[in-house]
């Protein structure tokens, strides 16, 4: 049996195996089959990830994470998990081709996935003008003219952090009303670099080796338009990945899981989260990592006060215990 597993492979779950591995658990990672190293895999330059002044391709970050956590000690698989057991104190993770795996502790680190249009193009364009993130992105696009896709409050963000660096902005909404706040729509329509192209809705993109123009097609009479843009940013929401845990572990009304405050604790003893899939907000890949570091300390102080117990609950009381003490110091 093993002491921890880790479910997940972005930064988040190869920091917590960092951690872990340096603390003597040998943890073992189980990342995905297709899409192990998360969203960053899909994403060419990073220039935000602290330590990298010259940026770093996302794909070379993520192997470099994977080299440093192996490094010291963590074992990684390339399979996808298909169920988990996560109440008792041995939790099993079944997957689809290794079989079943047991641990004192599970770190669920899976993140979210941003919602697509499901467009052909959209995945070929990915990196070369379709993107999902931003704060990511944005930095290059100094000038050019882009559209936002959505009509919620991360459309209103991403469109109003754009027109820093865009000539242009359009934020195209397939209704004539929008579903975010009051001031998040206040902040957007004051914006002279936002133009609003309501009743509309995405059909098309277009470009060879980069976005050149999107098909619009009116959502009230049908007909359709060519928008000429350089940029495409799809803000219609993400989705955290907790379809295995439902009913297991408790979820907060944006459908990530619900942690104890700062901590990575879910309602289960032995049970931690990191990452995107317990941040609706933030999202980013050093965030995620921060939350890995918490993940992995978290569960190898409940680890040791198992040890002295013999007791899940009674370790879960002791860890707790030793929170408070710290957090009076």
């Amino acid at each position: 049996m093993r002491e921890i597993i880790i479910i997940g492979s972005g930064p988040a779950g190869f920091t917590a195996a960092i951690y872990a591995a340096r603390a003597g658990l040998s943890p073992l990672l189980l990342a995905s089959s297709v899409e192990a190293g998360g969203e960053l895999m899909k994403t060419t330059d990073v220039e935000n990830f602290p330590g990298f002044p010259e940026g770093i391709q996302g794909p070379e970050l993520m192997m470099k994470l994977q080299e440093q956590a192996e490094k010291f000690g963590t074992e990684v698989i390339l399979d996808d998990v298909t169920s988990v057991q996560l109440e008792g104190d041995v939790k099993s993770v079944e997957t689809g081709y290794s079989g079943t795996f047991e641990a004192r502790s599970v770190i669920f680190a899976t993140g979210s996935a941003y919602r697509k249009l499901g467009l052909p193009d959209e995945e070929r364009l990915s990196g070369r003008g379709v993107s999902w993130c931003a704060t990511c992105d944005g930095f290059f696009f100094k000038t050019k003219t882009i559209a936002v896709i959505g009509g919620g409050d991360s459309a209103m963000e991403e469109a109003t952090f754009l027109t820093r660096f865009a000539e242009k902005v359009y934020l195209v909404h397939r209704k004539d009303t929008l579903r975010a706040s009051k001031i998040m729509q206040e902040r957007a329509f004051a914006n002279d670099k936002i133009e609003f192209v309501w009743n509309s809705e995405v059909v098309g993109i277009s470009g060879e080796n980069a976005v050149e123009a999107l098909t619009l097609r009116n959502t009230v009479d049908g007909t359709t338009s060519e928008l000429p843009v350089q940029g495409l940013f799809v803000a219609i929401g993400n989705d955290p990945r907790v379809h295995f845990v439902h009913g297991q572990l408790d979820l907060t009304s944006e459908g990530t899981i619900a942690v104890a405050g700062r901590t990575s604790k879910t309602n289960l003893p032995g049970v931690f989260a990191a990452g995107d899939v317990i941040d609706p907000h933030y999202r980013q890949a050093v965030t995620a990592a921060a939350s890995g570091t918490v993940a992995a300390l978290d569960a190898e102080q409940f680890l040791a006060a198992l040890d002295q117990t013999g007791d899940e609950e009674s370790a879960a009381v002791v860890a707790e215990i030793v929170d408070e003490l710290v957090a009076a110091e």
